[in-house]
């Protein structure tokens, strides 16, 4: 039967049996015990299910991710040690040297800098677009080695709501998948799949562990999108596996597991950044209460998003919640019951004047992390995307003297007390 993203939430992915823990049991172990040489050479080939080194895979992890793919609505999910993992992972497994991805340019500074940087070094292109393109600007950014498209529904931090619909339709005419990192909103707040996204990365160290305690990722796959259609983009997918005898992953596994698949059994193999099993253990108590969380994220969020919107010292707030906000109406068709409780905003006196206001924050702790129960603040500009310059900090749609404030989970009017002193 069906069942809500609240239910989902508490008892997705892992369902015990009789006697059997009813926690999600961590499995702190490396190597698993087998009876016979042969069924574990089944294993190595892919031709037996189960597990024989935690680099590849994890019961622990694999109960987690399960929860994760029921909450997205997929058909297959891999854990990772972090976000920036998993979009490497999710873009790596249907790229290679030579090959293009169009991504909006609106985008976490890491994420910016794995595509610009150090996936350029492999041979990837980027092309980047703001999300405010035209369909025409958006049409002629492909090219014939294109092999996916790559967005954040809610960016970070320039919260920017990104249009999954019309990416997704741009995307699949040209024959490829869209990516879309859901970290802020979680899929409490948005499901990519419902509207067209074919993969799906989050941040699980974000709002999913929602406590601080430990860094991982996640890739789900919708099971949806056709890589047999356009087989000569996706080789790796719909030609012989060498390393695995010849094995063809969307004839041996079909849609609904080919990606996922090919992921673990060559990424996580050789690159082995596997999550680890005491931190999937405490992810799955993120997210137990994932649904109650970010309902108060979002309520304080918005309080304070309209507090801020009438203080005089306050230059410009970018929260799609408010009615002024440029993409309120693209938040009303996405994001209904709210996107997440992050804020951006701009004080008076510059880069000057926002190190000032953070300093006088004492609920609002200055810190590298964001979407936490906690309140946290950081100067973007400063710190997560300090590698840009001016103008890659534009085309993302950030300012320099831009404040990210991340609300938690207290009281929305302590909260708020706290801003008002601070700005004095």
């Amino acid at each position: 039967m069906s069942q809500s993203i609240d239910t989902i939430c508490v008892q997705g992915g892992y369902r015990p049996g009789n006697g059997e823990p009813r926690q999600v049991p961590i499995i702190q172990s490396t190597t698993f015990k087998y009876d016979s040489s042969e069924f574990m050479g089944k294993l190595f080939d892919l031709e037996a299910s189960g597990y024989f080194y935690t680099r590849l895979q994890n019961p622990t992890n694999d109960n987690v991710a399960a929860k994760i793919c029921e909450l997205e609505g997929g058909t297959a999910a891999m854990l990772t040690s972090s976000g920036q993992a998993a979009n490497f992972f999710a873009i790596f497994n249907i790229a290679s040297a030579g090959d293009h991805i169009v991504a909006c340019s609106e985008l976490y500074g890491g994420t910016y800098n794995l595509f610009s940087v150090t996936m350029k070094r492999m041979g990837i292109e980027f092309s980047f677009l703001p999300s405010t393109c035209s369909d025409e600007e958006l049409e002629a950014a492909f090219k014939t080695n294109t092999k996916a498209v790559f967005g954040e529904t809610i960016a970070n931090p320039a919260l920017t709501v990104f249009d999954i619909e019309r990416w997704a339709n741009a995307a699949h005419a040209h024959g490829v998948p869209l990516i879309v990192d859901n970290t802020f909103p979680t899929p409490v707040n948005c499901r990519p799949f419902e509207w067209g996204a074919d993969i799906v990365t989050h941040s699980t160290t974000k709002y999913m562990d929602g406590h601080g305690a430990g860094v991982g990722g996640c890739i789900v796959d919708s099971g949806k999108f056709d890589w047999n259609a356009n087989a000569e983009k996706f080789p790796g997918l719909t030609q012989p596996d060498d390393s695995y005898h010849g094995l063809i992953y969307t004839e041996r596994f079909g849609l609904a597991g080919a990606f996922i698949t090919k992921a673990t059994a060559q990424l996580m193999r050789d690159l082995g950044s596997i999550q680890s099993p005491q931190n999937a253990f405490l992810l799955n108590f993120g997210l137990e209460s994932l649904h109650l969380r970010m309902k108060r994220h979002c309520e304080n969020g918005q309080a304070v998003a309209e507090f801020l919107s009438a203080h005089p010292k306050i230059v410009a707030v970018k929260f799609s919640g408010l009615e002024s906000d440029p993409y309120h109406e693209l938040a009303k068709k996405y994001l209904p019951n709210g996107g997440c409780g992050v804020i951006s905003f701009r004080v008076t006196g510059g880069r000057e004047g926002a190190e000032e206001f953070m300093g006088r924050l004492k609920l609002g702790q200055i810190a590298t992390h964001v979407a936490d129960a906690r309140t946290c603040v950081l100067h973007p500009a400063n710190a997560t995307h300090r590698q840009m310059n001016d103008a890659e900090l534009e085309a993302a749609g950030i300012e320099p003297d831009m404040i990210r404030l991340s609300c938690g989970i207290e009281d929305a009017e302590d909260l708020i007390a706290d801003i008002k002193q601070a700005l004095g």
